[in-house]
């Protein structure tokens, strides 16, 4: 878990009660889970049925590369399967995947805008995933779409795909009591 430094959470009074939270899917992302699974599956019937005659290091080699593979494929498509954002009066939390993992927290004391994308696209990020580009910032981007965009007090950009990023971006101005008219294409 990553959270920026800064300000301590606010506590007592001064909190808000009211929570945001939105979501996105990406449902291609099974089909390449599947195809994780069907080369660790290859992996383990190599192993397990071979009957070794062309010798043990090209089996060896075989065996471990589609393991390795099927679980690079697996683990890695089912980590951004999914993203689940949730905003409170103190912070943003983001977390992909169904374990939860990566996970990022963003106090909002350190956020200085938020700002609409209606069109993220996977490619200008270069996939889909936890991202980084000098020039463009940070992304969670599980699926093509509208996305949420924020702009830090260091200067960097954190954006994510999420459903309804549009009540997302009312809520944190609102929260941060920025202007809420109009609504900027970023990302």
């Amino acid at each position: 878990m990553r959270e920026h430094p800064g300000e301590p959470k606010r506590t007592g009074t001064g909190t808000h009660s009211q929570v945001w939270v939105g979501r996105a899917t990406n449902r291609t992302q099974w089909v390449l889970a599947a195809l994780g699974a069907a080369c660790l599956a290859l992996g383990v019937q190599l192993a397990v049925s071979s009957n070794w005659t062309s010798g043990i290091a090209p089996l060896l080699m075989s065996v471990i590369g589609c393991v390795a593979a099927g679980l690079l494929m697996l683990f890695g498509t089912l980590a951004f399967v999914n993203v689940a954002v949730r905003v409170d009066g103190d912070a943003l939390e983001v977390r992909c995947g169904h374990m939860g993992l990566p996970r990022r927290r963003i106090l909002l004391t350190q956020v200085v805008a938020a700002d609409f994308a209606p069109h993220v696209n996977p490619r200008q990020w270069g996939g889909w995933g936890y991202r980084w580009r000098p020039e463009k910032g940070t992304a969670v981007v599980v699926r093509r779409g509208e996305g949420l965009v924020l702009r830090l007090g260091d200067g960097r950009t954190f954006t994510i795909t999420v459903d309804d990023a549009e009540a997302g971006v009312r809520f944190i101005r609102a929260r941060l009591h920025l202007p809420s008219s109009g609504f900027p294409a970023g990302a």
